[in-house]
């Protein structure tokens, strides 16, 4: 899970986009990076390994310059953390590109090797962004006239679609040009479009992953980028779009409303936080039904993502909330770091529980969802260690299950506790005394309930299913043979890659 961000303006963007990485900094730790088009037609970009405000000093803002730029934070979801895999991506020809990519490519050898043996491209890194970005050059050096027309831009996206499988929303520069932001035929990852009034009656605009990054500089929502859609805004601000995709459907990652996004953001015409509002009146009510001879004393939130959730089920079940937990702000959000080892050092030193909520209570504790098991299985220590008499634990989604190849960073079935197991075996092997998840039915009725026109999400860490029905195992045994190699690689400090 990544975040990605694109201004064209009337003046220097690189604060802009700064500041948008900020705001969307909950999206991705791992490496940040931004590249501008100066006055001179040339690529300048900074990226690196750290947050964002580690990597950008004032010496890499002003050697930033331009009016136009793209910006990214980086979560690895193949396990690797070189600074090689930072983005955003360049490649010179044609015109030079420079490339910002959420989501994961599940095609990437196929691509690789048509690539190499059709178009003489080499792709440098395991990246699945910089095979993107080299099938976007390949597309766009199939038109022989400069400047390219839209039609052009709009024909390259969409022979992009028939030959890309995933996830993947994107925002690009072409030298020359201007820029180009495209979502995938699902609509599986995010994108929004934005534009701010300035003088003269002239207009800036921007993408981002979440509305928040908009809200944040003052851009007016104007809409989410369709499913199969590309929008293009020249250098001189205007704008062009259009459905480039056959077929397209959309069907965002439900899991964005469950974890990844923030609370103030919209996704897909939905509020995050009501729909999270919704999930605890959901598991509100199914504990009530199914827990009735449970005795509990106190609610707890595990923060932050689950504090509302949790602040409704506290009203549903007529027990009182308290924050249990007081979490250290400056350590990074467990479940997007790199390494089974980082996160489980990591809990202990961002949360402490406060001895005062927990001594001689039988607690319920919340929490968004149960991936790996790690940071539950450390909580509900951290509960008894304060004294809890009894320590019951619900999460706000359904059994995570299934690898997810869309961008999550739980691709393998051995990360995953309750793949093969029963509700009793998660909740023996986290030590709790009672477990509980939400039903997908109820999740699925608690995003859509806002927006209707959502008929299908994706699910498939919860259910299984792949919405792009080209996921089989042999492709998930690669893809865990893949991740080892990767694991082992960076483990060593080994930066080649060979296919």
């Amino acid at each position: 899970m990544c975040g990605v961000v694109g201004i064209v303006g009337v003046s220097s963007v690189a604060q802009s986009i700064y500041d948008a990485l900020i705001v969307l900094q909950h999206r991705g730790q791992d490496a940040a990076g931004i590249a501008t088009i100066d006055d001179k037609n040339n690529i300048c970009l900074r990226k690196a390994n750290g947050l964002v405000q580690d990597v950008f000093k004032t010496r890499h803002m002003l050697m930033l310059q331009g009016n136009i730029g793209v910006g990214h934070v980086r979560y690895p979801t193949s396990g690797s953390s070189s600074v090689s895999d930072a983005q955003p991506f360049y490649v010179n020809s044609p015109f030079g590109i420079t490339l910002a990519h959420n989501g994961n490519i599940i095609n990437i050898y196929d691509l690789i090797k048509t690539l190499f043996e059709t178009e003489r491209r080499h792709v440098n890194t395991n990246s699945d962004s910089e095979i993107l970005l080299n099938v976007l050059a390949s597309e766009l050096d199939k038109f022989e006239n400069f400047p390219l027309e839209p039609v052009n831009i709009f024909a390259a996206i969409s022979a992009m679609h028939k030959k890309l499988r995933g996830a993947y929303s994107c925002v690009a520069l072409v030298i020359g040009h201007g820029m180009i932001a495209f979502r995938d035929p699902y609509g599986i990852r995010p994108l929004v479009l934005g534009r701010r009034l300035i003088e003269n009656n002239e207009y800036e605009y921007m993408v981002a992953s979440e509305s928040v990054a908009l809200d944040t500089l003052g851009f007016n929502f104007l809409r989410n980028i369709s499913p199969g859609e590309a929008v293009y805004i020249t250098e001189k601000r205007q704008l062009f779009s259009c459905r480039c995709a056959d077929n397209s459907k959309l069907t965002p990652c439900i899991f964005e409303y469950v974890y990844f996004a923030r609370q103030d953001s919209f996704i897909d015409n939905v509020s995050v936080y009501s729909a999270r509002l919704r999930m605890g009146k959901k598991l509100g009510a199914k504990i009530s039904r199914e827990w009735q001879k449970i005795n509990i004393d106190v609610v707890i939130p595990v923060p932050e993502t689950s504090c509302d959730i949790a602040l409704e089920i506290a009203h549903i079940i007529n027990k009182p909330y308290r924050q249990g937990f007081v979490k250290n702000r400056y350590v990074g959000r467990t479940f997007i770091m790199p390494g089974q080892q980082k996160r489980r050092k990591s809990v202990r030193c961002k949360l402490n529980a406060n001895r005062a909520e927990f001594c001689e209570k039988n607690v319920l504790l919340i929490d968004d969802s149960i991936v790996r098991g790690t940071t539950s299985e450390q909580i509900v220590e951290l509960a008894r260690e304060a004294g809890a008499k009894k320590v019951y634990f619900a999460s706000a989604a359904p059994e995570v299950r299934f690898p997810n190849v869309y961008g999550i960073d739980m691709p393998t079935t051995n990360d995953l506790i309750a793949h093969g197991r029963k509700v009793d075996e998660i909740c023996k092997l986290i030590g709790a005394d009672g477990l509980i998840f939400q039903d997908l039915s109820d999740l699925i009725d608690a995003v859509r309930e806002e927006n209707p026109e959502l008929k299908q999400f994706e699910c498939s860490v919860f259910d299984g299913i792949y919405i792009t029905k080209d996921v089989d195992q042999v492709y998930l045994n690669n893809l865990e043979k893949m991740r080892k190699i990767n694991k082992l690689r960076y483990k060593n400090d080994i930066n080649d890659f060979n296919f």
